[in-house]
């Protein structure tokens, strides 16, 4: 019989500078695992620095456990350090690809003090070429009250929607160029 083994991976999804109204800026998004084909322990990390000087930035630690074969359940905790105090997060969701490649997250977040919040993800890979693939991407936060200190509203605080265009020069190196759009809502435009 077969056994499975431990295997590790590393993607550095988004660095980048940008060019933004208030100066330029640095954003990273990095996930990480290890593990089996069952159960893995995942560590994710985004934030952005705008002149030098965090803007937000998180880290969260989950353990996944695969459900199906495109799909897992995640469970753990998420670490906000900005903006505003830092704050805790008890976090558990489900992730997976359930139409030909389309990348999708939905995780849902109990923190302290009562706060509860949500973030829905999906980006899908058009290939142009074998290596010159457009990805489209969206993401949508939700927060379960409003928490003025980190400027966030009740309801949708705010969306992204972006476009990057890659070049895979290799598979585990493809530089891109891509536009971004964020906006904030409602309670959380008012607050910020």
């Amino acid at each position: 019989m077969h056994a499975g083994g431990i295997n590790s991976f590393v993607l550095v999804d988004k660095l980048e500078w940008q060019d933004a109204d208030a100066g330029s800026a640095l954003a990273w998004d990095v996930t990480s695992w290890i593990g089996g084909d069952i159960d893995r322990l995942q560590i994710r990390s985004e934030g952005t620095r705008l002149n030098g000087r965090s803007e937000d930035a998180e880290l969260q630690v989950l353990w996944g456990h695969a459900i199906g074969p495109w799909w897992e359940t995640v469970l753990g905790v998420r670490q906000d350090f900005k903006p505003g105090a830092p704050q805790s997060w008890a976090a558990f969701g489900i992730q997976g690809t359930p139409l030909f490649g389309l990348e999708t997250e939905a995780t849902a977040y109990l923190g302290e003090g009562g706060q509860s919040a949500a973030r829905l993800q999906a980006e899908y890979d058009l290939l142009i070429t074998n290596r010159l693939i457009l990805q489209p991407r969206a993401e949508a936060n939700f927060y379960g009250r409003n928490d003025p200190q980190r400027g966030v509203g009740a309801g949708l605080a705010d969306s992204q929607f972006g476009l990057r265009l890659r070049y895979e020069i290799r598979r585990e190196f493809a530089p891109y160029v891509g536009y971004e759009w964020t906006r904030a809502h409602a309670g959380t435009a008012r607050l910020r």
